[in-house]
């Protein structure tokens, strides 16, 4: 960190740590509520729900903020996420049945509260600084993952209603943190002709910014492949679980794959830390940002071609350790600070689409495209084949993506230059009047 910047850094990585928090509060609430109301097929369906209603909720999104500026934009997006909680909360109290609403509702709130704050973090940051401190500031939501589970399980013996007010209670203290660093920051790193932080956003465009923006358009389709990769291979681990625990009946399959997935988190939880620990912000020094986001794919590809050598339970299992551990920490922050070179708009707009709709979308073109590899009754060294050939496609992304960050990056420093020339010739012209008036007196 470089003098000043500590205070508002930690306040961000405490606000992304709460947020973590918030989120695993409401994860093991929408569990019993949906399990006993919807059954676990309904799991299967709600990315396509969501998708559907995330359509609706990002036009409302940007009409807002062609209207407000960006305090006011975030603090009615958390405050509106806190009202339905309360009313959650009563109707849960009420014994209404909500299980299915909810779960969809939680799958909104996820992804949209956490791109609101990686695009206020965007926004208050010049390149080079959140280059710097994304890494620092990532390890909130790294830690807020495991204090969220742990928290939640202290209060599960309250009831569900009392997790979903502990949760809007914390939504409340991250719009008064977000306000203190607003304050304190300003916007040093809005583009040239971007307006005002607290300005509306007039340029914003909801889908129409998407489909003509070649850079958004490259980390959409990165998004989905990444997505397309990281289903497919889930579904390879659980198919050799389920073939793991055949032998077993009755209540010692469960027993083996409860206990399964326990540890399996774990290790992914664990590594996931200690990466943003202490390899994320090396990585980003010393690769940079288009260096790091081979990472993920390099792990991608060794897993995979193991898991296609040798079909296995332990090499699928370690291959997704990996790769989700990884996904979690060094490409979680490298595909925010991707946004350092965007403007105000689409840091907020284009943004929250691919953050939003593009992520429930790709969940539902994977879910598809599982399903069909299921029925074909593929096995698990071809869908392993499938996916190398998918990241095949996702490296070519990377170097295209690569390209036009590094072309938006020095069109930046190209602006920034300007404005320091105009800023000294200002001074330059300044000091000559004083000289002049001083000559005249």
């Amino acid at each position: 960190m470089e003098p000043g910047e500590a205070l508002s850094a930690l306040v961000l990585t405490f606000t992304v740590f709460s947020l973590l928090t918030a989120y695993y509060l409401l994860k093991t609430a929408r569990e019993p509520l949906i399990l006993l109301e919807g059954g676990a097929e309904v799991k299967s369906y709600a990315a396509v729900g969501q998708s559907l209603l995330l359509i609706g909720i990002v036009r409302i999104y940007s009409a807002i903020a062609r209207r407000v500026g960006r305090l006011k934009l975030l603090a009615i997006i958390y405050f509106f996420f806190v009202s339905n909680l309360v009313i959650f909360a009563v109707l849960v109290r009420a014994k209404v049945h909500i299980g299915i609403i909810f779960f969809l509702w939680v799958g909104i709130f996820n992804v949209t509260a956490i791109a609101q704050f990686w695009s206020f973090a965007n926004d208050v940051y010049t390149e080079e600084q959140g280059k710097r401190l994304f890494a620092i500031i990532g390890i909130g939501s790294s830690v807020g993952a495991v204090a969220g589970a742990k928290f939640a399980q202290l209060l599960v013996p309250l009831g569900t209603s009392v997790l979903m007010l502990a949760a809007a209670a914390i939504l409340v203290a991250c719009v008064g943190l977000i306000a203190v660093v607003d304050k304190r920051e300003g916007s040093p790193g809005k583009k040239k002709d971007d307006p005002h932080h607290d300005e509306p956003l007039v340029d914003a465009r909801t889908f129409q910014m998407l489909l003509h923006d070649k850079y958004l358009i490259l980390i959409a389709g990165l998004t989905l492949v990444l997505n397309c990769v990281n289903k497919t291979g889930e579904y390879m681990l659980d198919k050799a679980l389920l073939a793991g625990a055949s032998a077993a009946h009755g209540p010692g399959a469960e027993a083996f794959i409860g206990a399964f997935k326990a540890d399996y988190f774990s290790w992914i939880n664990l590594v996931g830390v200690l990466m943003q620990l202490f390899a994320v912000s090396r990585i980003l020094k010393y690769l940079g940002v288009r260096g790091a986001l081979f990472c993920l794919p390099a792990v991608a590809l060794m897993g995979y071609t193991a898991s296609f050598i040798a079909p296995v339970i332990a090499i699928v299992r370690l291959t997704k350790i990996a790769e989700n551990s990884f996904d979690y920490s060094i490409q979680s922050t490298t595909n925010q600070t991707l946004y350092l070179v965007t403007s105000r708009a689409e840091k907020y707009v284009g943004k929250t689409i691919i953050d939003t709709f593009v992520v429930r979308f790709g969940d539902v073109i994977s879910a598809g495209f599982v399903g069909l590899g299921a029925k074909l009754a593929l096995s698990t060294r071809q869908f392993a084949g499938i996916n190398l050939v998918l990241i095949g496609l996702w490296v070519f992304m990377i170097f295209m993506i690569g390209r036009e960050n590094k072309k938006r990056s020095e069109e930046g420093k190209d602006e920034g230059d300007d404005k320091h020339e105009d800023r000294d010739h200002d001074r330059d012209l300044g000091q000559e009047r004083k000289v002049a008036e001083a000559h005249s007196t």
